[in-house]
């Protein structure tokens, strides 16, 4: 698998899972949990755009 493929998909991968541990914090009352959540996700949002760029050039 090229590295851009494997970041992109490992990014959306962070994202999937920041946002479930997001809504989870909010529906248990858990601020540290949906604070997690929106740190992952942003994380993951972060490695989507580095695939991205490695697609453009070629790696």
């Amino acid at each position: 698998m090229k590295s851009s493929t494997k970041d992109s998909a490992e990014g959306k991968l962070h994202k999937a899972k920041g946002t479930i541990k997001e809504v989870a914090g909010k529906v248990g009352d858990d601020p540290a949990l949906e604070a997690e959540g929106k740190a992952e996700k942003l994380a993951g949002k972060a490695q989507e755009k580095v695939g991205e760029i490695k697609k453009v050039f070629g790696k």
